[in-house]
């Protein structure tokens, strides 16, 4: 008889409703059955054993909750029988081992990539044009019309032609008649794309450089420093005011620290200096463009799965979540760390309840207490503004079965796979280490994404049980739904379906293997995301304030 609920751990006093449970009904899994006292909606967890107020809820062999009312065998756990609660950890580790998948069959694989002068490689090529200030936030947004239209990375949504945009037809015109090359041929012509190796022009603006404090100025220079550095990027144009707090030599230190030789093109204009708007925007857009030239001589070709940069991300999770998509990417991770790649877990406040697991992964002990101190001053912080861990899972994930946080963070922390853990990073950090990387970020979507391409992740895992949109400029955002019903509901904003593990029709390391070929077809340029097809590039920048 097929199964109607599953037990992740032996040790577990849960079940996992698969399917709805009505009441009067018989659950089976395994060889053993459970009888259903209450109605168990699908995704929802169910008592296998009676449980008085004070028994501790264990789930996938962990502490999970806490029962705050006495819960029948066969009752139906929800919020309001059950509260947060986690297992304590220390920084120091306890000897664990665990079964790494072969990665043999991956060792030789390959990826048509942009080999960068510092060794990186990219899956994309693009051109940042960024502000170091929310001051010239309008500015970026005047070169975004400009170039993106008038080089075929958009489409036109009007007859209005202003000043800037007629300026980039000049340097086309300009190019056409002094250079016989293939981009000034296609003018003549109008194509969808004037540089046929640049993959976009990405543009970012944000509200922060000043009027924060000193440290906000810092580690925003410091996140811009790791997207201009990015391997999916050939290089820069920035724009100042000139008095902001993230000042232009911030920016340069920032970029210094992660490539000491400087061997990108960051094109620097100071407006204050500049005078005039118009001087400003002629010089930036002229020489951005001479720097699209450049850029545009760069082509594709083979490198190693090990240049591969993974972010492992999850939003809009539901009760599947830690069954099919999460340990699916986790296999993933493990499979790309074994043959030399790196892999990045975030989201600290979705890792509450498995610090020691994760502390026992650590190669050594100086990570294990890097780790337990970030995961400390992160809770101080939010105590301090009278929130907690505790308050993380939203309405839709209690709705889907998520009903504490212990319970969504052993469900997150399968996206890292079982391999040891070779770095612990702050943000915004840029990660260097070959292997599973922690990475301090928060659990919102699009400051956790922002936080992992800034790390220099070249490619985006991102599982979802409810659904989200969520994309970002310059890394690829691959959705992995958990649920098939998900991936039929919205298959505009989903690229992959990990429905199967739960209905048994295919195993996690089947699903994994064929996600991880999905991977190296986006990795190759062949195939968009969704997220990249409907122009969803997200940036927001983590101010190191609280944020679940």
């Amino acid at each position: 008889m097929a199964e109607t609920v599953l037990q992740l751990d032996p040790r577990d006093n849960v079940l996992v409703a698969l399917t709805p449970l009505a009441a009067g009904s018989v659950a089976h899994f395994g060889d053993s059955t459970c009888p259903v006292t209450q109605v168990i909606p699908a995704k929802h967890k169910m008592a296998l054993v009676d449980m008085r107020p004070g028994d501790l809820v264990l789930m996938y062999g962990m502490v999970v909750g806490e029962a705050t009312e006495g819960i029948p065998r066969g009752g139906l756990l929800s919020t309001r029988n059950v509260r947060h609660r986690a297992g304590a950890y220390t920084a120091h580790r306890h000897p664990v081992s665990f079964a790494l998948p072969d990665a043999s069959p991956w060792t030789n694989r390959t990826f048509m990539g942009y080999h960068r002068p510092d060794g990186q490689v990219g899956t994309r090529n693009y051109w940042l044009v960024l502000p170091l200030v929310f001051c010239e936030n309008r500015n970026v947004e005047r070169m975004k019309e400009a170039l993106e239209e008038e080089l075929g990375y958009g489409s036109a949504q009007n007859s209005y032609r202003p000043r800037v945009r007629q300026n980039v037809r000049d340097l086309l015109r300009q190019q056409a008649n002094g250079d016989q090359s293939a981009a000034a041929q296609t003018f003549q012509t109008q194509p969808e794309r004037v540089f046929s190796n640049i993959d976009g022009i990405r543009f970012l603006t944000h509200q922060g450089g000043c009027g924060g404090t000193r440290q906000d100025a810092q580690a925003l220079c410091g996140l811009l420093a790791g997207y201009i550095h990015h391997p999916n990027v050939a290089g820069a144009t920035v724009l100042s005011l000139g008095c902001q707090n993230a000042q232009a030599s911030m920016l340069m230190d920032e970029l210094r620290a992660r490539d000491p030789q400087l061997r990108k093109p960051v094109l620097v204009f100071d407006q204050q200096r500049s005078g005039r708007e118009t001087v400003l925007m002629t010089e930036a857009l002229d020489q951005t463009f001479a720097g699209l030239v450049e850029a545009n001589r760069i082509t594709r070709a083979p490198a190693p799965l090990s240049a591969l940069t993974i972010g492992l991300k999850c939003g809009g999770s539901d009760g599947f979540s830690g069954i099919s998509a999460n340990p699916a990417i986790g296999y993933i991770s493990d499979l790309l760390v074994g043959v030399g790649g790196k892999t990045l877990l975030s989201e600290f406040p979705e890792l509450h309840g498995v610090e020691q697991e994760l502390i026992n992964r650590c190669a050594t002990d100086e990570l294990a207490q890097r780790f337990f101190d970030l995961m400390q001053a992160y809770s101080a912080r939010a105590k301090a503004v009278h929130s907690g861990f505790e308050m993380n899972p939203s309405p839709g994930n209690i709705e889907d079965g998520l009903i504490t946080d212990a319970i969504k963070s052993a469900g997150a922390a399968r996206k890292g796979g079982v391999s040891p853990i070779r770095d612990v990073l702050d943000f915004p950090q840029f990660a260097t280490t070959p292997g599973l990387n922690l990475l301090c970020t928060p659990g919102n979507d699009v400051e956790c994404v922002t936080a992992q391409a800034g790390a220099g992740a070249n490619l985006v895992l991102f599982t979802t049980g409810l659904g989200t949109p969520t994309g970002n400029p310059v890394a690829p955002v691959i959705k992995i739904a958990t649920n098939s019903t998900l991936a039929e509901r919205m298959a505009d904003i989903i690229d992959f379906d990990a429905g199967g593990i739960v209905t048994g029709e295919t195993t996690i390391p089947a699903c994994a293997q064929k996600l991880l070929e999905l991977c190296i077809e986006v990795a190759n340029g062949q195939r968009l995301t969704k997220a990249e097809s409907l122009g969803q590039n997200d940036f927001i920048p983590w101010k190191r304030g609280v944020s679940l």
